[in-house]
């Protein structure tokens, strides 16, 4: 099993985009349950499955597997729970991490979010002059709930 250690940031400028390499993602969930989440992803040309258990405080349980193509393209069609996350993902490196700037379309266009996978909670990390207020403990943020919740609809921010 692996862990996932994250924090989540809003992203307040522009000068991240030409920092690090862009690919579009489609995703979508077979299970959105809190506990324990099933997404299908397809990023460029590659797709894979990725269950994730129940988050405590900024971790939780991972597990990815890689898929064909062909059978993610069926599963997000058929039998994921529609609207589908629609994104670009640019990998920024930056203080010797890789940082990951999503960028929503669709009902989700005009939010930015800014991730980094640490080591432990605890561990310490330098923020680009790009990052903005925190949002790891927003469950709004997270893309399990962007679908079901689309930014578009939230109230004033």
């Amino acid at each position: 099993m692996g862990i996932e250690i994250e924090r989540k940031f809003l992203v307040i400028t522009d000068d991240w985009k030409l920092l690090g390499s862009c690919v579009f993602m489609r995703q979508g969930y077979i299970c959105s349950d809190p506990g324990r989440i099933v997404r299908v992803r397809i990023e460029g040309e590659h797709a894979a499955l990725t269950i994730k258990g129940k988050t405590d405080g900024i971790s939780r349980g991972e597990w990815e597997y890689p898929i064909p193509l062909d059978d993610a393209l069926q599963l997000l069609d058929v039998l994921c729970e529609k609207p589908l996350i629609e994104k670009n993902r640019y990998r920024i490196p930056f203080g010797g991490f890789v940082w990951e700037v999503d960028e929503f379309f669709g009902e989700n266009a005009g939010l930015v979010v800014a991730e980094i996978e640490l080591e432990s909670e605890a561990q310490s990390f330098a923020k680009p002059d790009w990052v903005g207020r925190e949002v790891s403990f927003d469950r709004r943020y997270a893309n399990a709930n962007l679908f079901k919740q689309p930014f578009c609809r939230w109230d004033a921010q």
